[in-house]
């Protein structure tokens, strides 16, 4: 749906004209934008109110840059932005705080995702920084449940034996193995991931095979326990997840050589999964 109004020519409003003089035509509403496709589920506001605030962002956006937009609010934990530009529009994902962000915040969103400053990347970090307390620490019912307890590995047991030798047990996590996704054909895997605003772990059930090393499992489940010590920071503009503290601490690792060389060698068999 096009964010722009759309007039009659002027032919046409010439062919339209009543013979006597009428008032003046009052001028276009704002055009009507797309609604979110994910209303928050944990928002109390009105959906009525929602989507009236999500239009008007979006027109703000679209006027800033010249281009249809098409938003989507969320209720993420843990992206806050996302984007796609095409050559007709953008394709834009925001957390329902930048409903109320102030002018310069909206700006920035306009530089980053729409036109592609980096530079303006600091501006949100420093944003969402401020609006930690709205973001969803709760699992919602619909999430999976943590099940540490595969077929191969017990994932609180390795936790635990990790947590002891490498971090003086000063790790609060929660960890289990992640659900299975569809059988498809895959190009990239994550087998493993940190949620920082809930504190759990989860491990990709391929990982959960007889063929797979317990020490390429461990230190999986050491990576990502690595990143509750060294968040993901803002650098120029983009977020960089693994910094170079993160990089240094990851190689003391006593199996680490060898957990690479066993991934880049096994990639093909954890894609197929």
């Amino acid at each position: 749906m096009s964010l722009f109004p759309r007039g009659l020519s002027a032919a046409a409003r010439s062919a339209a004209a009543p013979a006597t003089p009428e008032p003046r035509t009052p001028a276009p509403l704002p055009p009507r934008h797309r609604v979110p496709e994910e209303a928050p589920r944990m928002l109390t506001a009105a959906r009525d109110e929602l989507w009236t605030r999500a239009e008007a962002l979006a027109y703000r956006l679209s006027a800033d840059l010249g281009m249809p937009v098409r938003l989507a609010v969320t209720d993420n934990r843990s992206t806050m932005v996302s984007f796609r530009r095409g050559s007709s529009a953008l394709q834009l994902r925001l957390h329902h705080m930048f409903l109320d962000a102030p002018e310069p915040v909206v700006r920035a969103v306009a530089d980053y995702a729409g036109r592609g400053h980096r530079s303006a990347g600091s501006v949100l970090d420093d944003y969402i920084r401020g609006q930690q307390p709205r973001i969803r620490q709760m699992r919602r019912e619909s999430d999976a449940e943590l099940n540490p307890l595969g077929r191969c590995f017990d994932l609180q047991a390795m936790f635990h034996s990790v947590n002891a030798t490498f971090f003086g047990s000063n790790i609060q996590a929660r960890i289990g193995w992640g659900r299975m996704p569809p059988r498809r054909r895959r190009k990239s895997i994550r087998l493993g991931v940190y949620d920082h605003q809930t504190r759990e772990i989860r491990i990709h059930p391929a990982l959960d095979r007889p063929e797979v090393p317990a020490f390429f499992v461990e230190f999986i489940v050491f990576h990502e326990m690595l990143h509750q010590l060294f968040p993901s920071t803002g650098r120029g503009g983009r977020r960089v997840h693994h910094p170079r503290a993160f990089r240094e601490r990851e190689r003391t690792y006593p199996h680490y050589a060898a957990a690479l060389r066993w991934e880049r060698e096994n990639l093909g068999v954890l894609l197929r999964g």
